[in-house]
C-alpha cells in the first residue's frame, strides 16, 4: 500500500483590502474587521499525493497554479483550509531568486543550502557534487553578477536537487535553461521519481507533463475543475483555450480514455474513417501500410476559410505526426452553407507496433484558438502490429541498411 507524502484539503487564498492600513493591522491580531473587498485567486483545492507518485497542474496564465505551489512550500499563509505533510519538501520556482550579486556561486550555494535547512557541514561536504553538477567552471567562483540567467539556474538547480527529497516540486523553473541542461536536470528529476521521491511539476511543456506525470490537474479561475490522466487533462485545457473563442467544450469516454470536443459548430465532422488500399474501413493495421484517413465535413453555415487538421498520438498520448492544410496550402475558402467536402489523407503507417489514436480539427487558421468550427480528441482508434517486417522497436518503423566489413589486421 503506498504512503500519502502530501494531502492538500479545500485549500483557499484571498486577498483582502481595507478602508486603511489601521484596519488591516488589526486584523492581523484578530479584531473582527469587515474587509473593503477580498478577492479569491484560488479556493475549493483537494488532493491526495502518494510517495513515488507524480502529478502535473495544468492552467492557464492567472488559474491559481503558482499561489498554490506558495501554499504548498509555506510561503503564502492560506485563507481557508490546510496543506498536511510531513516529508521534505524542496521547490524550484524562481531558480535563483535571493542570489547576492556581488556574492560567488559558492557563496550563494551555502546561503541557498543554509535556507534550505542542510547544515553548514553537509553543505560543505555536497560542495563538489553541486559544483560538478552545475558545469559552470571556474564562474563558480565569481560574482553572480557576471552569470547569465542560464548559469544562474545551472547553479541554483544544483543546490536544490543536491539531496533527494520526499517531494519535488518544479514550477517553469527550467525554462530560461539550454537544451543541455534542460535534459540533464529532467535526468537527475527522472533518478529521483525511480528513487522514490514524487513530484508535482507546473509546466506548459505537454510532453514534460505526459512523459513524467501519473496524473495531472486542471486550475481555471482558482478552481480545480479536473483530476485525471495526463492527456485527459490536457485535452480539456486546450479545449478551455479554444472556449475563449468558442462556445462549447464536451467530453466523452472512448476506450480507457476521456475524450474531448469543443468547436462554434459551423462546420463539422458528419463521418471519420480510416481506410486500407482498397478503401476497407479497417483498425488494425501492418506496419509500413497504405492507409486513408477520410473525412467528410459539412458546413452549417457560411464558412470564409476551412482548414482541417489532424495528429496521430501513441498510447501514451505523445504527438507522432500532425499537420493540416494551412501548412500544407490546401486551406478552402467561400464554402456556402450545406456544402459537404471529403478529405482523404493518404500515407504509409511507418509506427512501430501499439496502439494509436487519431485528433482531428476544423478552424480557419493554422490554431484552434481562432475560430475553431470543430475538435475532437481520440476520433479514432487504431492498432499497429508487425507481420511482415524483421523485429524492431520503438514508435517510428525506420528500416535500415546494415553494412558489416570485417577489418583484418596485416600480414607481418
Amino acid at each position: 500500500m503506498s504512503r500519502e507524502v502530501l494531502a492538500v484539503e479545500n485549500l483557499g487564498k484571498a486577498y483582502l483590502e481595507f478602508d486603511s492600513e489601521l484596519q488591516r493591522f488589526a486584523r492581523w491580531f484578530g479584531v473582527p474587521v469587515k474587509p473593503r473587498s477580498e478577492h479569491w485567486v484560488l479556493r475549493h483545492v483537494s488532493f491526495r499525493l502518494q510517495a513515488g507518485e507524480a502529478m502535473g497542474i495544468v492552467g492557464q496564465n492567472g488559474a491559481g497554479k503558482s499561489t498554490l505551489l506558495k501554499l504548498i512550500t509555506g510561503t503564502t499563509r492560506a485563507s481557508e483550509g490546510l496543506v498536511r505533510s510531513g516529508a521534505r519538501i524542496s521547490a524550484l520556482l524562481e531558480l535563483g531568486l535571493g542570489f547576492n550579486p556581488e556574492l560567488s556561486g559558492r557563496e550563494n550555494a551555502r546561503h541557498a543550502g543554509g535556507l534550505m535547512g542542510i547544515a553548514a557541514e553537509e553543505i560543505e561536504r555536497l560542495m563538489p557534487a553541486i559544483e560538478s553538477f552545475a558545469e559552470v567552471g571556474e564562474y563558480f567562483d565569481q560574482p553572480v553578477r557576471t552569470y547569465s540567467s542560464g548559469m544562474q539556474m545551472r547553479v541554483a538547480f544544483s543546490v536544490a536537487t543536491a539531496i533527494r527529497p520526499d517531494v519535488l516540486i518544479v514550477d517553469e523553473a527550467l525554462a530560461v535553461g539550454d537544451a543541455y541542461f534542460i535534459h540533464k536536470s529532467f535526468q537527475r528529476i527522472r533518478e529521483f521519481r525511480e528513487a522514490g521521491t514524487s513530484l508535482i511539476i507546473v509546466s506548459h511543456d505537454a510532453s514534460a507533463i505526459q512523459s513524467l506525470c501519473d496524473r495531472a490537474i486542471l486550475l481555471e479561475g482558482g478552481q480545480m475543475i479536473l483530476d485525471g490522466g495526463p492527456q485527459e487533462v490536457l485535452d480539456y485545457y486546450n479545449a478551455l483555450i479554444a472556449e475563449k473563442e468558442n462556445r462549447t467544450v464536451r467530453t466523452s469516454r472512448v476506450e480507457s480514455s476521456v475524450a474531448t470536443e469543443s468547436g462554434s459548430g459551423e462546420a463539422t465532422f458528419e463521418s471519420l474513417q480510416l481506410l486500407d488500399a482498397n478503401g476497407t474501413p479497417i483498425e488494425f493495421i501492418g506496419v509500413a501500410d497504405p492507409v486513408v484517413l477520410r473525412a467528410r465535413v459539412r458546413a452549417h453555415s457560411a464558412v470564409s476559410r476551412l482548414v482541417f487538421g489532424y495528429m496521430i498520438r501513441d498510447r501514451l498520448g505523445q504527438p507522432v505526426y500532425g499537420t493540416n492544410t494551412h501548412h500544407t496550402d490546401q486551406a478552402l475558402t467561400d464554402l456556402a452553407a450545406g456544402e459537404v467536402v471529403e478529405f482523404d489523407v493518404r500515407f504509409n503507417a511507418e509506427f512501430g507496433p501499439g496502439s494509436y489514436s487519431i485528433s482531428v480539427a476544423l478552424s480557419s487558421t493554422e490554431t484552434h484558438l481562432v475560430k475553431n468550427y470543430q475538435w475532437k480528441d481520440l476520433a479514432l482508434v487504431f492498432t499497429v502490429a508487425n507481420v511482415r517486417h524483421p523485429f524492431f522497436v520503438g514508435v517510428a518503423h525506420v528500416p535500415p541498411r546494415i553494412s558489416a566489413q570485417v577489418i583484418r589486421p596485416a600480414e607481418p
